[in-house]
């Protein structure tokens, strides 16, 4: 009995230790140009393009065939993939263009997706049918995984239930829900999650799976719910149904990476930040953010149509705004839509101090710094120019001399080669006149003759 029990226990073992044996290299297929002839329609591909040089792209490897296990033990129908971008620049590189976009820290939120203290990594796309989305977004484990579920599932995701809908709210901090029957407002809610799934859910429910508190004055009607509410898209008041859903798809306050702030951006709303030094439990930290979240919270009706609240953890983006360094912790509002921010006159202590910084900020009272002029730009890409050259010889040395070394070497050229056509112009010009002047001398005249 012991023994025919002992067997199924072996295999299982023995199952277990196969499994383990597995390669992580064996869920992540290298890709070339023949996936465009052998790919199926109803494939989805997740591929990460590369460059054979980056030392970034060679630390996200292990990230990479860690997401491809993952997703092949939850029997997801995504396959994994990457793809040398330098080796293939054929049809299948011509993604590349449309995802050439750095990570990490950057200079400005609107390079955050070019520029990078670690030079060079492309980011990752998924290819569902014949459309391709490009991943925007921190290159973790986490937000790319969010990122596969996200586009390989359907762009309206149907709640069908009232245990269907309380499960997506309780897991999601910002839903967008078309509610009602077909109709042309649903024509252009579908058209704005083809365009905006890479960021953000979108949901379609019937009136009968909302919460009784729910109180819709008409349908259909696409309603948002986050910050423990919710509130309906108005047409004449809010514009398009587009720029509704991208002003509204951030909590009202909240974390912020430099990829939340490039989004924000495109929302035409302030953002109020409390920037964090290394010292994140200090006194003056938690003064900061308890702060501008209870602002945030108390006068929510007030500034949420103006204002975007939230706190950063480091100061590397404002360093490329102000070009130099602020003393942190500190309390900025940015407006990313004309690169320019805003300092309070003085450490604001109390919530009232906030409220007036806001106010004057609002009403135009209280001057902006930077900005996006012409002077503002020049000195912006100098210091641009210089961080990037920096981390670049940090990263890859031969690749920053080389990159450095060769303008300079055709710049040399150029002024050698306009200093020494002048000389050489009068050298042949001698040469010129010596030549016709003996000929001259040689020729007899006819008339002496």
């Amino acid at each position: 009995m012991s023994e025919h029990a002992g067997r199924p226990l072996n295999m299982f073992a023995a199952l277990l230790l196969c499994v383990s044996a597995v390669p992580l290299g064996a869920f992540v297929d290298e890709l070339d140009d023949s996936l465009l002839e052998t790919r199926r329609t109803e494939d989805i591909w997740l591929i990460k393009f590369y460059a054979p040089w980056c030392s970034m792209c060679k630390q996200l490897d292990p990230l990479w065939h860690r997401i491809g296990s993952e997703l092949k033990s939850a029997g997801s129908h995504v396959n994994v993939g990457k793809c040398d971008a330098v080796a293939n620049a054929g049809e299948l590189a011509f993604v590349v263009l449309s995802l050439l976009c750095l990570h990490g820290n950057a200079p400005t939120a609107r390079q955050a997706w070019r520029k990078s203290s670690k030079f060079a990594a492309i980011p990752p796309s998924s290819w569902k049918k014949d459309v391709k989305y490009p991943h925007i977004g921190p290159l973790t484990e986490d937000a790319i995984v969010k990122f596969v579920h996200r586009v390989s599932g359907p762009l309206i995701r149907p709640l069908t239930s009232v245990k269907l809908f309380q499960h997506a709210l309780s897991h999601h901090d910002v839903m967008f829900v078309y509610i009602g029957a077909s109709s042309p407002l649903k024509g252009v809610f579908s058209g704005v999650a083809q365009e905006m799934i890479v960021s953000t859910f979108f949901f379609s429910a019937g009136r009968d799976v909302l919460p009784k508190a729910v109180s819709l004055p008409a349908l259909p009607a696409v309603v948002v719910f986050k910050d423990g509410g919710y509130f309906s898209y108005n047409e004449m008041s809010d514009g398009s149904l587009k720029a509704w859903i991208k002003r509204e798809r951030f909590s009202n306050y909240a974390k912020v990476d430099s990829y939340t702030l490039y989004a924000m951006g495109d929302s035409g709303k302030l953002v109020l930040l409390a920037l964090l030094d290394d010292d994140g439990a200090s006194r003056q930290n938690l003064r900061y953010k308890s702060l501008v979240k209870k602002v945030s919270q108390d006068y929510k009706d007030v500034y949420s149509r103006d204002v975007h609240f939230g706190f950063m953890e480091g100061d590397d983006y404002i360093n490329g705004l102000v070009m130099g360094k602020l003393r942190l912790p500190a309390i900025v509002m940015l407006n990313l839509s004309t690169d320019s921010y805003y300092l309070p006159p003085a450490s604001p202590e109390t919530e009232r101090n906030l409220l007036d910084f806001l106010d004057r900020v609002l009403d135009g009272t209280i001057q902006a710094h930077g900005g996006n002029t012409i002077p503002q730009r020049v000195r912006r890409f100098i210091y641009e120019t210089k961080v990037t050259l920096l981390a670049l010889f940090v990263e890859a040395p031969l690749l920053g001399c080389f990159l450095l070394g060769f303008p300079l070497g055709l710049l040399g050229s150029a002024c050698y080669a306009c200093r020494t056509a002048p000389s050489d112009r009068r050298g042949r010009n001698d040469d010129d006149r010596g030549r016709t002047g003996y000929s001259r001398r040689q020729i007899p005249d006819k008339k002496s003759d």
